[in-house]
């Protein structure tokens, strides 16, 4: 093995790597709906945790992702500790896909199905159909489809690279004598965890094992159990980096993938010893390739879960042992965890469960503040305050988050559905600004005594009731994306437009028959304007609803469409004209 081996050896390994990673951010982008339903679904259960682990990993390729994700889940709340060790349970078994995927290179037959299945025959082929759709497709699914070929295609380029670099190790003694001692089950725990704690990646540590193994047939079983039983545990590295900083049951998280994968070493590697000392000639001193590895990476996941999948409670109490609870320092779950990001369209999914939570903030606050107008109290005032400074504060949140997660490589999708919630929340918290401003106007006619007349009165209750009816509307269409409520609400802001004419200029025939005060109008003034621009804001908010359902972000030409040519809408019109009448 020469200098030019050496380069080969790296440029194969980076291949590898970029493939393995353009390939699992592709998938990610493809299966983002599939990801959010699979979390969906997610409940106590330990099997339905397991599977969702399992599958979820299969699909982005990498039991590291899914860790650091449940640990960005468990930080913000959003999974419980006992929900997380079920699905680090099964990101275990999930990761092994990938070995018996980079197996098809060990196949060796000259049958001529068998050698089509082989990737050096058929990635040419994936790569050529890649590149076309990813440069000549327009649609981004497509376009998607395209980037996961290619990813696959680089990767198995890689491994076979490596593998031809790797080769010329096969004569060489000190090789075979390298692999002898990592017999010594302590030193092939320490290399393995040691090389994927270096890559953060078993997946990528176990492709290299196994491209060492095919190509120089030095590896053998004895050799590769302990170095791929390491592999597990040095996979835990990217857990416990991305749990600095977090709360204590998102650092539990990260000590339960640890302590499994050490406690499901410890007892398998006992195994190993005994069975080595009685079966030595006959099994691990036979030469493994790269079915052999994959075999050996399935069956050590697979029992290491069915031994400790019934212990999960045990598991908890343990980690509650180490990271202990403190009473007197309540911790507060984060918003929204960064952590989250490595799968962009679960962090998305969050994002729109905090704009779910921000939407009924305000929408609280206002008919909080709607009914503070008839029945006045402190309790109910203070309430509307502390909904306010929440909807501030998750709009800022939401906010950066939102920006941040846009420069990631997203789906078109996802990219607008961002677009729609940064647009929305602005919205939402305005919303509950009007409320406060309401509940301002409320409590300055209390401090002032001021009363309004029975007229005025009636007339307010009867915009106030369209106000709650069009927010209940815009509530709905972004809660549920339903379409029903959408188009209920222009029609209903209209009327609302029209009633706040009305309104002002029965106020001045007040005034001018001496029936109401100067300080008075001020107020109903001011009172008006919130409730119409509240409804203005519900506009907006049905707006970019119906909008993503015809995948079209320009809003105002949307509803001017809607006002000019919708002979629905001015049916709706006329019926909410005379439901709000105060003639």
């Amino acid at each position: 093995m020469d200098i030019f081996d050496v380069l080969s050896l790296i440029g194969g390994l980076c291949l590898f790597l970029f493939g393995m990673n353009l390939m699992g951010e592709a998938l990610e982008r493809s299966a983002g709906s599939k990801l959010r339903t699979l979390l969906e679904k997610l409940t106590s259960h330990k099997f339905a945790g397991l599977l969702t682990g399992l599958a979820v990993t299969s699909v982005i390729q990498s039991s590291s992702a899914t860790t650091v994700m449940v640990v960005g889940f468990v930080n913000s709340g959003l999974m419980s500790l006992k929900q997380a060790i079920n699905v680090i349970m099964g990101a275990n078994i999930g990761t092994t896909v990938t070995a018996w995927v980079l197996s098809l290179g060990g196949i060796d037959s000259d049958v001529l199905w068998l050698q089509l299945l082989k990737p050096t025959s058929f990635t040419p082929v994936l790569a050529l159909i890649g590149i076309g759709l990813h440069m000549f497709a327009k649609s981004d699914k497509k376009k998607e489809i395209g980037t996961i070929f290619l990813g696959f295609a680089t990767l198995m380029f890689g491994m076979d690279t490596m593998s031809g670099a790797v080769a010329g190790l096969a004569d060489i003694p000190q090789f075979r004598e390298l692999f002898i001692m990592f017999k010594n089950p302590i030193l092939g725990v320490l290399a393995g965890a040691i090389l994927t704690g270096i890559m953060q990646s078993s997946s990528a540590s176990v492709g290299i094992l196994q491209a060492l193994a095919d190509a120089t047939g030095q590896v053998s079983y004895g050799a590769a159990i302990p170095i791929i039983m390491g592999q597990n545990i040095g996979t835990c590295v990217t857990a416990m980096l991305s749990s600095v900083g977090t709360n204590k049951n998102a650092r539990r998280a990260a000590f339960v993938h640890l302590f499994f994968n050490i406690i499901g070493t410890c007892i398998l590697l006992t195994v190993y010893t005994i069975v080595d000392l009685v079966f030595a000639p006959a099994l691990f001193d036979e030469a493994v390739g790269f079915t052999g590895i994959a075999v050996c990476h399935s069956i050590f996941n697979v029992t290491c879960t069915c031994i400790l999948l019934p212990m999960s409670g045990l598991l908890e109490k343990l980690v509650y042992k180490l990271v202990p609870d403190h009473e007197e320092k309540k911790e507060k779950t984060a918003l929204l965890d960064e952590r989250l990001m490595v799968t962009p369209p679960i962090a998305l999914e969050q994002c729109a469960h905090r704009a779910a939570e921000l939407a009924a903030f305000s929408a609280q606050a206002l008919n909080g503040s709607l009914s503070l107008m008839k029945n006045y109290s402190a309790e109910l005032a203070a309430d509307i305050r502390e909904k306010e400074e929440q909807s501030d504060k998750y709009e800022d949140v939401l906010n950066t988050y939102l920006v941040k997660l846009s420069s990631h490589q997203i789906s078109a999708a996802d990219n607008a559905e961002a677009a729609k919630l940064l647009k929305v929340i602005g919205d939402f918290e305005r919303i509950s600004d009007h409320a406060v401003n309401i509940l301002e106007s409320v409590e300055e006619m209390r401090e002032k005594k001021i009363t309004l007349t029975p007229a005025a009165e009636k007339e307010l209750s009867v915009i106030c009731g369209a106000v709650q009816e069009v927010t209940d509307y815009a509530l709905q269409a972004f809660l549920h994306n339903d379409l029903d409520a959408a188009v209920q609400v222009e029609p209903l802001e209209e009327v609302i437009d029209t009633l706040r004419e009305k309104l002002r200029s029965s106020h001045i025939r007040r005034l001018q028959q001496g029936e109401c005060t100067i300080i008075a109008g001020f107020i109903w003034s001011d009172l008006l304007t919130n409730l119409e621009r509240t409804a203005d804001h519900c506009s907006n908010i049905a707006g970019c609803v119906i909008d993503m359902a015809a995948e079209n972000l320009n809003l105002h030409e949307s509803l001017r469409e809607m006002r000019n040519t919708n002979e629905d809408f001015k049916e709706k019109f006329k019926t909410y004209r005379e439901k709000y009448s105060i003639a």
